[in-house]
């Protein structure tokens, strides 16, 4: 088994008096589409923030290809919550702006772009303005942007938390096809207990604040997700007794 890319060991954070994260503990290999699972206020967010050097922890390490992380080194490529499109700038020029931002000139970033345009579904659109284009589209439109940068890490911060449920399933659905394409490293946060078991490789549920590794789970469903409905639905509800009653998991062990 390949070592780690990403592996957190001892992870504590607080602010002020609050204590946010409470040794924490995890990793991610080479391909892997891991998750992390947990009520809303335990300090998934704040993970991120580590990671991409917002903030430091008060006690533990990040390592990245076993070195510890240094702030700024620009290995993960960032996608939160919101699309967080520009309203002034059309598709094409929205894909191209993390790459504008690192230095490269508008001309070659459309040229690296441009060939991703149908792989996302948005071939056609591209002269498009973000307010011309459904929920689901502008998710796309901001998951290109960040994949295009190149970087060796996904971070996704909840990306479908604000669409509706068709459109939140049918961008999931989407997510494992390109998932399974390019085999990209990727690191999500959720609270969507179904998100993450049609996603993910691996699960880590977490505690409430101050955040805890309650398990890790391994989902053990071939891929399409589809095809094992019927044993997804009950990983579903042992994670789901486990958030609630704070309860080991009934299925397999780290």
């Amino acid at each position: 088994m390949s070592p780690p890319r990403l592996q957190l060991e001892g992870i504590t954070k607080a602010f002020g008096q609050t204590q946010v994260l409470d040794g924490i503990d995890l990793h991610v290999r080479e391909g892997e589409f891991v998750s992390i699972l947990g009520p809303s206020g335990a300090g998934k967010s704040t993970l991120f923030q580590l990671l991409i050097g917002g903030i430091r922890p008060d006690r533990g390490t990040i390592r990245f290809d076993g070195t510890p992380l240094a702030a700024g080194e620009g290995r993960f490529a960032f996608m939160p919550q919101r699309d967080a499109l520009m309203p002034w700038r059309n598709i094409l020029d929205n894909a191209t702006l993390g790459l504008e931002v690192q230095g490269m000139s508008r001309a070659k970033a459309r040229g690296r772009v441009l060939p991703l345009l149908a792989d996302f579904g948005l071939q056609g659109f591209e002269r498009h303005y973000p307010a011309q284009l459904s929920g689901g589209m502008r998710q796309r439109a901001a998951l290109l942007r960040t994949v295009v940068q190149d970087r060796e890490m996904l971070l996704l911060d909840e990306p479908f938390g604000a669409l509706d449920a068709l459109t939140r399933t049918s961008m999931q659905r989407w997510l494992e096809a390109m998932w399974k394409r390019h085999r990209w490293t990727a690191l999500l946060i959720t609270h969507d207990v179904r998100e993450a078991v049609y996603l993910s490789d691996r699960i880590y549920v977490l505690s409430a604040r101050p955040a805890q590794v309650l398990h890790e789970i391994r989902v053990p469903l071939p891929r399409p997700r589809a095809a094992g409905f019927q044993e997804a639905s009950a990983i579903e509800a042992n994670l789901l007794d486990m958030l609630f009653t704070g309860q080991t998991f009934a299925g397999d062990k780290p």
